[in-house]
């Protein structure tokens, strides 16, 4: 069955090892027949977060900006990927202003836990560390990034498909064999 498949880019740089797994993601889904829209971040006019709240109510951030554009796209999609590398264990500033962003889009707050308005979509994690594995795992760089991901997601509703980091990326410059081989599981 083809999905619709929206791919973001939250790196800066267009020819960079997240984006080279990015491009193969995106390879792997339309080969096996799904439809793939791309969106790289730092093309985007996204002002910050205000902490309005408005769209709570409104489902969509009241902010006029390319905001509007990316909510759609997003309500459209049945898998989610998104490729960004870690910055000091985190995401980088574009990626975490899109959650901001994307608050009453992803949620709606209750008296407990959130309740999700995403339900029913995947997400496929891939992230790019300059710290050598194991170390990027043993000392947070490339956990603490995912996990920062992974609770917008999740807390949107959304199952994970997959995340997969190329570590050393100071040193290598095109994915390895076995992040190549994680992310074309996840659309075989």
């Amino acid at each position: 069955m083809s999905k619709n498949i929206l791919a973001i880019l939250g790196s800066p740089r267009p020819n960079g090892l997240t984006a080279s797994m990015l491009k193969y993601a995106i390879s792997c889904a339309e080969k096996t027949g799904h439809t793939v829209r791309q969106l790289n971040l730092y093309e985007q006019n996204l002002a910050y977060c205000t902490g309005c709240q408005a769209c709570y109510q409104t489902q969509l951030c009241v902010q006029q900006d390319d905001i509007q554009q990316i909510v759609p796209m997003l309500r459209q999609a049945d898998v989610i990927i998104l490729a960004a590398p870690v910055y000091w264990a985190n995401v980088p500033a574009p990626v975490k202003n899109l959650f901001d962003r994307l608050l009453g889009t992803a949620m709606q707050p209750t008296a407990t836990f959130p309740q999700p308005r995403l339900s029913g979509k995947q997400y496929l994690l891939l992230t790019a560390c300059h710290t050598p594995s194991p170390w990027c795992w043993v000392f947070n760089q490339s956990r603490s990034a995912f996990h920062n991901m992974e609770e917008f997601f999740k807390t949107a509703g959304m199952r994970p498909l997959g995340k997969v980091v190329c570590a050393n990326s100071e040193k290598i410059h095109t994915p390895t064999p076995k992040a190549l081989r994680q992310i074309a599981k996840a659309f075989c």
